[in-house]
């Protein structure tokens, strides 16, 4: 579904992504994983069409969208939940779910409600601002929001920075069930236990360069990978 083919993406003079190539399949959860700084997110605004690469390709069923602006490959189905969640804290929570629609506004009611079944916690807080919620509602907002869109594909940035590890477990949870109702997951998380027992596959990114790849249970396993890049002791 999602291919980057050796990408290149520089800040300035100075080279981020030096290089990377990855995939995502249909219905697939992938995990990219490393350490703050190692270039992960600079990834996902790339693919998502927020940073232009240098050089390389990124496809998307079968049609390339690097040189994209962000709202064409949104139309595409990619969809991006940043981290820090940015939602808006002046709406509510119904204007915040509905900025997800502006591609698809006839639908927004028929996505809303697939979006409440998947976070009913939401559905009480409505009509409050989204300053007001907690982390872990901020955090299924902004899910939610990207949800709006609709998309083939969702790209997640640390989606359980700052929250309780009740609320991480929920969430995820209702990650998987996104990811079972068809869509394609490329997952960032510091959470590396986490994120390789959801993922199928695993890339970890260190510096801008993919270090190594492989089933996500054969890395969770591997002791050098785990203290190396991960931050994990040896079993």
């Amino acid at each position: 579904m999602l291919q980057v083919k050796e990408i290149h993406t520089y800040y300035g003079n100075i080279a981020a992504l030096k290089g990377i190539s990855l995939f995502v399949g249909e219905r697939e959860v992938v995990a990219l994983l490393g350490r703050n700084g190692a270039g992960k997110t600079t990834l996902l605004n790339t693919i998502s069409g927020f940073l232009k690469p240098k050089n390389g390709e990124i496809v998307f069923e079968n049609q390339r969208i690097d040189g994209l602006d962000p709202h064409e490959v949104a139309k595409k189905g990619i969809a991006q939940v940043p981290e820090g969640r940015k939602i808006f804290p002046e709406l509510m929570t119904q204007e915040n779910l509905e900025m997800g629609a502006y591609l698809g506004w006839s639908e927004r009611k028929k996505r809303m409600d697939k979006v409440l079944h998947i976070f009913p916690n939401l559905r009480e807080t409505l009509g409050q601002l989204g300053g007001t919620l907690s982390g872990g509602q901020q955090q299924m907002l902004a899910i939610g929001r990207g949800l709006m869109a609709d998309p083939k594909c969702l790209l997640l940035d640390e989606p359980s920075l700052g929250l309780a590890p009740l609320i991480i477990e929920s969430l995820f949870d209702a990650i998987h069930t996104i990811n079972q109702n068809g869509v394609a997951i490329l997952l960032v998380e510091q959470n590396a236990i986490l994120a390789l027992e959801l993922a199928k596959r695993a890339y970890i990114i260190q510096n801008g360069i993919l270090v190594s790849e492989g089933a996500a249970s054969d890395l969770e396993n591997t002791d050098l990978i785990r203290a190396a890049y991960l931050g994990l002791k040896k079993a």
